[in-house]
């Protein structure tokens, strides 16, 4: 059984590396031939070169770690803030009414608008930028999470409540087990919108980074060097999903 998987996950990787390569080459094909402007869409053995050039001086890996340390740091702290007070609502169903309204105002609020004001609390540095990714994630984070604890079975609730249990003990023995598939998934859900909080505020202010890095690449018409900046962040994203399934694996297990 093992070996007819791992042959079926190996079929299907090459069924990808097949139709990347039918794409790139298309694309390389209809450039030469003058189907397409390369200064409008870029090319594949240029965007190939841009990125040997910039892995050479040192640039690309520079910018990759500082989007990175972004995108993690925004990450953990927004997710992992987020999760928790998602948690602690359950234990006020008043104070999880009053802040109803709000949780759907500010989600329904392009953060992207609240960016010239962060960064005038926090500076243009790494700061601002965590904090974008932070707010994100934490609005998700805590709506998702209290989402979740109203989904726990009812009648375990009841139950511990007959057995004597008080309402903390019902919060730590059941509602936070129970809750973790959702946490789990919100972590897969973060990636992405941590990504999106960094790349934002790297658009905005900033002289470092691969969204200030595309930024200037558009500006100045450097399609080439756009696409190694999209590839880059793919492969942030790629990383960090992988890393995030082991933990949405063990999660999932220990509920």
């Amino acid at each position: 059984m093992p070996s007819h998987r791992s042959a079926g996950q190996a079929r299907i990787l090459i069924y990808q590396i097949l139709l990347l390569g039918v794409f790139l080459g298309a694309w390389e094909v209809a450039i030469r031939r003058g189907w397409i402007a390369v200064f409008l869409y870029g090319q594949p053995s240029g965007i190939w070169s841009k990125g040997l050039a910039l892995i050479a001086s040192g640039a690309l890996f520079h910018d990759i770690g500082i989007t990175a340390w972004e995108t993690v740091s925004g990450f953990v702290i927004g997710t992992g803030l987020g999760s928790l007070a998602g948690l602690l609502l359950w234990l006020s169903p008043t104070a999880a009414r009053v802040l109803k309204p709000y949780l759907a105002a500010i989600n329904g609020l392009p953060i992207i608008s609240l960016a010239p004001l962060i960064i005038v609390w926090f500076g243009v540095g790494l700061a601002s930028k965590i904090a974008v990714a932070s707010i994100i994630t934490f609005v998700v984070a805590m709506i998702s999470a209290y989402a979740g604890t109203c989904e726990i079975d009812p009648d375990q609730i009841r139950l511990m409540k007959s057995l004597g249990a008080r309402h903390v003990q019902i919060w730590r023995m059941v509602i936070v087990p129970g809750t973790l598939p959702w946490i789990a998934s919100i972590l897969r859900l973060n990636v992405g919108f941590a990504l999106i909080g960094a790349v934002v505020g790297e658009y905005i202010s900033s002289k470092d980074g691969l969204g200030y890095m595309i930024y200037y690449a558009g500006v100045i018409y450097d399609l080439n060097a756009v696409w190694v900046g999209i590839a880059a962040l793919m492969a942030v994203a790629l990383l960090m999903y992988a890393v995030v399934g082991l933990l949405e694996r063990r999660m999932r297990g220990a509920s």
